[in-house]
């Protein structure tokens, strides 16, 4: 298929998705989409989080992956904290820096210049320069180079769809490498950010590592064809069919969640005058899908019996599961609510 075929194609999918945002409030379930992708951009760089282990506190991720999990919180910080300043600033290299320095704090690679243009020479792949896949540009050009980026993302005048624009920006950034570590956390995160920065998305709700991680193998080739063989188009239809399939995705997800919410709300009402609190524990879920008794005695100001009766009732229901078999510090996850994203 063309080019021009899959950019009509990946425009309708994702306006599709899109559309979600005005119809349904996507607020509630915007975080849990956030942690999907934090999962799966940190998996293509090794990391061996699962989607539900984002949504635990710290004390309760056991010590040989807490490493791991705390990438992943960078990760959701910095698209949390990157979405936010686009109400202050537009898509720019001090946007990507900070994202970048969020990204990097206090794990593997936090001594590399969080933040920080490198200013060495860094390569891909192979132990040296000598046996490297691919040398990035010289140090000294980066700051020209992002520079470049910064002034062809705002640019009015090419008239280049935004979805030919983004797919272009994220191959010329893991071309530049400009950061001396975290530069495919960051490439992948600017996808979703210059797509909310132009208004082609009203919210963050498309995300492409699921994708790159299922085709990781064809994500680099694709990317590397380029860097041999100018071989953009090539490029351009991996990218352009990411966004059709992850579109796709994302309306069926959104659906399967609406019918969960509808058949949950059912079930609610069956409990009279304790649904009003069971729904206020429920609406929380959507947002943080792992809940501790202690959390829910506190989001409905009620005794600790009057809570621990209605993790009970929710437990019966089966909307929710005893996660630690534990007889203290018990947790509860929202494991249907979770499979939908799976």
């Amino acid at each position: 298929m063309s080019v021009i075929n899959l950019l009509s194609k990946a425009d309708r999918f994702m306006g599709r998705l899109d559309m979600y945002s005005e119809y349904v409030d996507i607020d509630m379930f915007i975080q849990m989409h956030i942690a999907k992708e934090a999962t799966q951009s940190s998996k293509i760089e090794g990391t061996q989080t699962k989607v539900e282990e984002a949504f635990l506190a710290k004390s309760d991720v056991s010590a040989e992956k807490r490493n791991d999990w705390e990438e992943v919180q960078n990760y959701i910080q910095a698209m949390n904290e990157a979405v936010e300043m686009l109400h202050r600033f537009p898509f720019s290299t001090r946007l990507i820096k900070q994202a970048h320095k969020v990204l990097m704090q206090g794990v593997r690679g936090h001594h590399k210049q969080p933040g920080e243009f490198r200013r060495s020479q860094n390569w891909i792949g192979g132990a040296t320069l000598q046996d490297a896949i691919f040398i990035p540009p010289v140090h000294y050009e980066v700051d020209n180079l992002m520079s470049d980026i910064e002034k062809f993302a705002n640019s009015q005048d090419d008239n280049l769809p935004d979805l030919i624009k983004i797919a272009l920006i994220h191959y010329q950034f893991e071309t530049i490498h400009p950061f001396l570590d975290g530069n495919g956390r960051t490439g992948r995160l600017l996808i979703t950010l210059y797509l909310v920065s132009k208004g082609v998305l009203k919210r963050p709700i498309l995300y492409l590592s699921d994708f790159f991680e299922r085709h990781r193998s064809l994500y680099y080739d694709n990317l590397m064809r380029v860097r041999t063989h100018n071989d953009i188009n090539q490029w351009l239809k991996f990218f352009l069919t990411g966004v059709i399939e992850t579109s796709k995705r994302g309306v069926e997800t959104l659906d399967a969640i609406m019918q969960l919410k509808h058949s949950i709300e059912k079930q609610i009402d069956s409990l009279g005058k304790r649904g009003k609190d069971a729904r206020i524990v429920v609406d929380y879920l959507y947002k943080k899908p792992i809940v501790s008794a202690s959390e829910v005695i506190d989001l409905i100001e009620k005794s600790p019996q009057t809570a621990y009766n209605l993790l009970a009732d929710l437990e019966g229901m089966e909307i929710i599961r005893e996660m630690t078999g534990a007889q203290r510090n018990k947790l509860y996850i929202f494991e249907m609510y979770i499979d939908c994203f799976k």
